[in-house]
């Protein structure tokens, strides 16, 4: 009898180890989301609300030397200069969780700020930080431990990736699988997938849409075109590496020559500017219209994907903040359309693939990339999206867009090589 009391007793204490922290995560993980979802429509709306502004006044594109100084001063003044990017968040899960309050405003700004002035940048990156310094926020207002910590700020990258985009389980699974490769830290599934889902209601409570797209024309799942898809793949792999290290090289060859912040945003802008005289505002902003134009089979200028590339390159790497993956959806939109074209694959189909094998390869989520392609595309063409997804994530090697991320294990082999990205 005293043996079975003692089990009982033992389960019934798991019982209620579990039973609590469920309750805890899930009360956590709404406030987080609806928080967030909160912050991520005002940032949607803001958005939008610029990029029509800068498009009625295309003039405004002029001024974006102007908006670098007034980025430079915010971050001078807040003293985050130097610190305050995404791979700050993703470290911060590895360590002790706790981002500066100051981050969530500073970096709201600044991208509406380049998104006014038409630099080419997305705004991924400023949901990453925003949803992970709430998270950190909330976390310390509920005094939880570092390894809690870890979890909360998760949980609020989760609740503003999915306000942002609409795509509530890739959102989920993109902040549980971005930390470390090789690794899913399957813990903070729950609270992951609770923010996500509160934010996404919250956001389409106020009016907001989901981003999908009705690709029509999907080939049928056979030899020559599962083939004609790994092509794409093969490319994308490749595209995504010239990308990262365009990235790497700009950021490195800035901050070397140009080493005050008022500077070096003031010469990458007029760089930008020079550029849009002579090209004019085709790259200009997040580019959600040429990607728009790709999917539906319209025409992409065979020159798109390279001249994304450099826009994004200089914007980015000179200091202005946004996020790259939205370019990298239009540079893979561009150059998958363009590839379809030459191989005989539908245009607006290859667009997709582009899109989603990209975006695998540039932050090494190959199990979110195939859920993206679900959720933006529908489950009709997942086997050919699969394909080109595990493609481009081997072949795209060790590089990507965050160098705090960590391979832990290698894309070849079962081995552990515990390495950040390039």
């Amino acid at each position: 009898m005293d043996g079975i009391k003692k089990v009982l007793s033992h389960n019934a204490v798991r019982v209620r180890q579990y039973a609590f922290s469920f309750v805890k995560w899930i009360l956590f993980a709404a406030l987080t989301g609806a928080l967030g979802g909160g912050i991520g429509t005002a940032f949607r709306y803001s958005i939008n609300y610029v990029t029509d502004l800068r498009l009625d006044t295309p003039w405004l594109c002029y001024l974006l030397p102007l908006g670098g100084l007034v980025i430079a001063f915010l971050y001078r003044v807040t003293k985050l200069s130097g610190h305050a990017d995404t791979n700050l968040i993703i470290n911060s899960v590895r360590t002790d969780g706790k981002l500066p309050i100051l981050l969530a405003p500073v970096i709201f700004v600044s991208t509406i700020i380049t998104h006014l002035f038409g630099g080419s940048a997305g705004r991924e990156g400023a949901a990453l930080q925003l949803g992970g310094t709430i998270g950190s926020f909330i976390g310390r207002v509920f005094r939880f431990n570092e390894k809690d910590m870890h979890m909360a700020i998760m949980c609020g990258m989760s609740g503003l990736f999915s306000a942002l985009f609409g795509t509530p389980v890739t959102a989920a699974i993109f902040a549980m699988e971005v930390i470390s490769v090789g690794i899913m830290y399957y813990s903070s599934f729950v609270p992951c997938m609770v923010s996500a889902l509160t934010a996404f209601w919250v956001t389409g409570m106020f009016g907001l849409q989901p981003v999908e797209y009705v690709i029509k024309n999907i080939p049928s799942l056979e030899i020559p075109n599962v083939l004609l898809t790994a092509v794409i793949g093969v490319g994308c792999a490749l595209v995504s590496i010239l990308f990262c290290l365009a990235l790497e090289w700009t950021h490195k060859l800035a901050a070397r020559f140009f080493k005050n912040e008022y500077l070096r945003l003031s010469v990458g802008g007029t760089a930008i500017v020079i550029m849009t005289f002579f090209i004019g505002t085709r790259y200009s902003g997040s580019g959600t219209n040429i990607i728009d134009q790709a999917l539906v089979g319209g025409d992409v200028l065979p020159y798109d994907f390279i001249l994304k590339i450099i826009f994004t390159a200089i914007t980015i790497g000179f200091g202005y903040k946004g996020g790259e993956i939205v370019p990298t959806l239009f540079i893979g939109a561009t150059f998958g359309s363009l590839v379809g074209s030459l191989i005989g694959l539908p245009p607006a189909f290859s667009a997709a693939v582009g899109m989603i094998a990209l975006f695998c390869a540039v932050v090494n989520c190959p199990i979110a990339s195939i859920i993206l392609s679900i959720e933006m595309f529908g489950s009709q063409g997942i086997v050919m999206f699969a394909v080109a997804v595990c493609i481009s994530f081997m072949l795209s090697g060790y590089y990507g867009l965050y160098t705090g991320q960590k391979i832990i294990y290698s894309k070849r082999r079962t081995r552990f090589i515990n390495r950040n990205v390039k």
